[in-house]
């Protein structure tokens, strides 16, 4: 398509079967979704149908997402200990789940699958940076074998050090899913700067608001989209500039009326895309 898509993630409506994921975006009048892959993994009995439901209901799997083995979000030091491929124990069955999705994206013709590389040191000495960079590679290229791509989550890391992982990895089929509120609940950077600066890589956006923390080492705090500290008109101005378009994902993992909440994000796109 030559304009962006809206949609929503999967896990921020927590269906329990596909068939309850199709009737929620049907209520939500949203006809485009970003699957979480693992649970179609790991879950194929439940989550295999999903594969002719969404589609033959008109539904537009724009991507996937993969979570890794062992992630614990517990607290900001947990997750920087245990996120993405960075803890040595958990390589060998991530590597394995990322060959699965990888099988799955292509079975699906889903052409982009996102996750969270994790925490990738801030200096180009670092060796650990370089273990990371390479497991990121050794993922990259397993997806680049099926014409796949594959993004980096923001949020992390700063802007900056996001940049030159990239470069450092070199694989033209690697990108990134920008997510503002985690530059936030991270606090990791301004969002819209962040965009300029990862601007060669964006492949897709999500749509998300956050506070910061006022506890230096703890989380910033998630909240309805509008009701953040992101500037939304900066925001919108400084990605529809990027060519060619990316596609606009909404994403609520808090609060207790997430449909209100997804509606009112979807307000917000729409007013700001002129739809």
């Amino acid at each position: 398509m030559a304009g962006p898509r809206i949609a929503v993630c999967s896990w921020s409506l927590a269906p329990q079967d596909p068939a309850d994921l199709l009737e929620q975006l049907e209520r939500l009048r949203i006809d485009a979704v970003q699957l979480d892959l693992t649970r179609l993994s790991a879950e194929p009995k439940i989550w295999y149908p999903a594969m002719e439901l969404l589609p033959s209901a008109g539904v537009d799997i724009i991507s996937g997402m993969m979570a890794m083995e062992g992630e614990d979000y517990s607290s900001l030091a947990s997750i920087a200990a245990t996120g993405g491929v960075r803890p040595d124990a958990t390589w060998n069955v991530n590597c394995t789940r990322a060959e699965m999705v990888a099988e799955l994206a292509e079975t699906m013709d889903v052409r982009l699958t996102t996750f969270h590389a994790g925490f990738i040191p801030e200096s180009a000495d670092d060796g650990e940076r370089h273990v990371i960079c390479e497991r990121l590679r050794t993922i990259a290229d397993g997806f680049a074998a099926r014409g796949l791509e594959i993004a980096f989550e923001t949020g992390q890391e700063t802007a900056d050090t996001l940049a030159a992982a990239l470069e450092e990895i070199d694989r033209t089929n690697v990108g990134v899913n920008f997510d503002p509120a985690n530059m936030i609940l991270y606090a990791k950077g301004d969002p819209v700067a962040a965009v300029d600066r990862l601007r060669p890589w964006i492949r897709q956006v999500h749509v998300k608001d956050a506070v910061p923390t006022t506890e230096p080492g703890t989380w910033g705090r998630e909240v309805p989209v509008g009701q953040g500290v992101v500037d939304w008109p900066a925001f919108f101005a400084a990605v529809r500039t990027i060519d060619p378009p990316v596609d606009y994902v909404i994403e609520r993992e808090a609060g207790d009326d997430r449909h209100a909440d997804i509606q009112a994000a979807r307000t917000l796109i729409d007013a700001h895309l002129g739809v």
